[in-house]
């Protein structure tokens, strides 16, 4: 096992579930030694806490079995939000350089005069991430430290939250007794362990598909370009079913998982069946066909939201390595030519890489699913050198706050 100031704890609140992740860096990445998860449905509606004490015991539940699972005690974790409240906009600073030659101090000033925004009461700056920098006339810097010039100015791409929904996540935590050591936006985090920096480089949409809702990033020139958040999700499929099948939720969910198709041509016409009933009547056979019909509409529906979301920043022609789609639903049968279909671009399922090399998921096998992406793009985020995270705290106890400096916190992770 690693030593113990090697351990990252990467803690996914989700809709559907929490998912708790152990892992020990190395000089080739990460490596999962310990993974928990719980239900969540009781506990939060379309990525947003509505029940604290259910969402409490999910947390300790999933702690609890990643402890068990990696053999020690977890006392610090980084932590993802999402949900409708999440707001994406894209930022400009400028700054003049004090001694013609550009130093952190000015990279700093410059970042700080972007992020000085007007927002209302209950919202926070979770966020502030760089695309590119601008001297003199000259765009496309990425590092200016160093360069000789008088005038820099800055690119940002700024993500916002709800206060009050992300300190609920934070209290949530506080009760199992959890030290949060940072709020990640939770598709951020996903796209941390599913991409790979050419992609963001010549352009890639992430679609993150969970229970609750449907997010979307897109990532040009190496930066974050645009972020949405669409009101729909896996659930609202199940959902379908269950009302258009006359079956209870749960029922609903074991069929889209074993039996449904996000196109009905890939199903065989003389499959059929078996549904359960409400109110104790008896099961009834079904043909696949109709579960596939509804599945499709809803997904196709979902998918077609996504698209609309892309031509309207404006990067469709720009997404030079296609989509990525990630998150639970993305293991939905069929789900991949549905999304080619209607994107009209290469489509691949974003399957978690910790090692550096790309060729693994530095883990048990069960982590190369979709399912998993956040809670170890969380640990890959944890580990990134400091200067990859963008947002400062304006005060100590507002949510958007940095650690002075990984390393240094280490020590604090497990006792």
């Amino acid at each position: 096992m690693a030593k113990k100031s090697e351990l990252l704890v990467g803690l996914d609140v989700g809709t559907s579930k929490v998912i708790a992740v152990v892992g020990a860096l190395s000089d080739t990445g990460i490596s999962v030694v310990g993974l928990g998860s719980a239900a969540s449905d009781e506990g939060l509606r379309k990525s947003v806490v509505v029940n604290i004490d259910a969402t409490v015991h999910a947390i300790e539940q999933a702690v609890k079995e990643a402890e068990v699972s990696a053999g020690c005690e977890i006392h610090s974790v980084f932590v993802d939000v999402a949900g409708h409240h999440i707001r994406g906009f894209n930022s400009h600073g400028v700054v003049h350089v004090r001694d013609q030659e550009v130093t952190q101090a000015d990279v700093e000033r410059v970042l700080d005069a972007a992020r000085a925004v007007a927002l209302p009461a209950d919202r926070e700056i979770l966020h502030v991430l760089p695309q590119d920098f601008v001297l003199d006339g000259q765009d496309g810097i990425k590092q200016p430290v160093g360069m000789s010039g008088v005038r820099l100015e800055s690119r940002v791409h700024i993500v916002t939250t709800s206060s009050p929904s992300a300190n609920n996540v934070l209290k949530c935590c506080q009760r199992t007794g959890l030290t949060v050591l940072d709020l990640v936006l939770e598709p951020l985090a996903a796209a941390e362990a599913v991409l790979t920096p050419e992609e963001k480089e010549l352009g890639v949409a992430v679609v993150d598909l969970g229970a609750g809702t449907t997010d979307l990033l897109i990532f040009y020139q190496g930066a974050l370009r645009h972020t949405a958040v669409l009101q729909v999700g896996g659930n609202n499929i199940t959902n379908d079913i269950a009302a258009g099948l006359q079956t209870p939720f749960r029922e609903a969910e074991l069929l889209k998982l074993h039996n449904g198709s996000a196109l009905v041509r890939l199903v065989d016409r003389d499959d059929a069946i078996e549904v359960p009933s409400v109110g104790g009547r008896a099961p009834r056979i079904v043909s696949r066909t109709l579960l596939a019909q509804i599945i499709e509409a809803r997904a196709e529906e979902t998918l077609t939201m996504v698209q609309s979301q892309i031509q309207k920043c404006g990067y469709d022609e720009g997404l030079g390595s296609g989509i990525v789609l990630t998150g639970g639903t993305a293991l939905l049968n069929n789900t991949l030519p549905l999304a080619e279909q209607v994107f009209r671009k290469p489509v691949r399922v974003g399957l978690p890489i910790c090692s550096d090399s790309g060729d693994d998921a530095g883990g048990p096998p069960e982590i190369r699913n979709p399912s998993y992406a956040a809670a170890i793009g969380l640990l890959k985020y944890g580990a990134r050198p400091q200067d990859w995270i963008g947002a400062k705290s304006e005060a100590p106890s507002r949510i958007g706050w940095v650690r002075d400096r990984l390393r240094g916190l280490m020590e604090t992770l497990f006792e």
